[in-house]
């Protein structure tokens, strides 16, 4: 266990490869939605109580508890798939949006956008280093099917300008997150990531949940969060 905790701090992702049993994965992929044609994922998962209860499992809290704390709570959860017909590119990025009930004119708070009916602000990166996401795989993801790569440690430059991603990716090698069915991704919302189009489009589902244990400032919200959550 301290051993993935150390490796968050340094590299600011770690891989778990064996989280979720076979019995828990055969009942999620019985509820899993299908995922939205070209696109490629749905949004607003939380609202599903399967996804809800899988993101209260033991077996999920354990590894971002050791992280973020026993207050940790989950306060978005997507699904991404590639397919034959939802085979995506995502380029180099950080994320930097969280889900909110409404929206208020709060310093430190912008841009917003909406999000499959969900209003989205990019808050202070003070939250954002408050918060992990747990990358849950329904399927192997493979060299071949469009793994995630990220650059390890650059989750510690704060919220990067776009001139700034080329020379990170100059200065850091890229890694492959492999991971077996089952398996978990662990990772800072800051770290830079990206993925490329699978060679071999089949099912690469994932289950993204992030979590957090701060409390957003002038009476904002999480759209699923917690309302006892302290201060950042």
């Amino acid at each position: 266990m301290t051993r993935f905790v150390d490796q968050i701090d340094s590299s600011g992702f770690a891989i778990v490869p064996s989280v979720l049993p076979k019995d828990m994965l055969e009942t999620l992929e019985r509820g899993l939605p299908t995922s939205s044609g070209a696109n490629g994922g749905l949004r607003n998962l939380l609202d599903m109580p399967s996804i809800a209860a899988l993101a209260a499992s033991t077996a999920v809290r354990g590894l971002i508890e050791p992280v973020l704390g026993h207050d940790a709570f989950p306060v978005r959860a997507i699904l991404f798939d590639k397919t034959p017909v939802a085979n995506w590119k995502v380029s180099w990025h950080q994320d930097l949006t969280i889900a909110v009930k409404e929206r208020a004119e709060v310093a430190g708070y912008g841009p917003w956008t909406e999000k499959a009916g969900v209003v989205h602000v990019q808050p202070p990166v003070s939250i954002l280093e408050h918060m992990l996401a747990g990358r849950l795989h329904i399927d192997e993801s493979g060299a071949a099917n469009g793994p995630l790569r990220v650059l390890p440690g650059s989750h510690r430059a704060g919220r990067l300008r776009d001139a700034e991603i080329p020379v990170w990716r100059e200065r850091i090698a890229e890694q492959l997150c492999l991971i077996p069915r089952g398996g978990v991704l662990l990772m800072r919302p800051l770290l830079l990531h990206a993925s490329s189009p699978a060679e071999s489009p089949e099912h690469r589902r994932v289950i993204h949940i992030e979590y957090a244990n701060c409390a957003l400032a002038g009476g904002l919200q999480w759209r699923w969060g917690e309302s006892r959550a302290r201060a950042a």
